[in-house]
């Protein structure tokens, strides 16, 4: 059975329009199933590149492990 990996960040608006950052950690049980924990941020950026560049700096993101909702 094929799984499509999660990626590790998600950028996306809060209600009040603020970009959020969302750190993804996805662990795998005995039987294989991807169990995934979210941490959203409590830190707000202006823009979707100013949340990339915190993920980069501070937890050593590279392109392509972003999506955004």
């Amino acid at each position: 059975m094929s799984r499509t990996p999660v990626k590790p960040f998600l950028i996306n608006k809060d209600e009040e329009g603020r970009v959020r950052l969302t750190v993804r950690e996805t662990r795998y049980n005995m039987q294989n199933y991807p169990i995934v924990t979210a941490t959203v941020l409590d830190e707000t950026f202006a823009t979707a590149t100013a949340a990339r560049a915190y993920a980069r700096d501070n937890f050593g993101a590279e392109a392509g492990q972003f999506a955004a909702k």
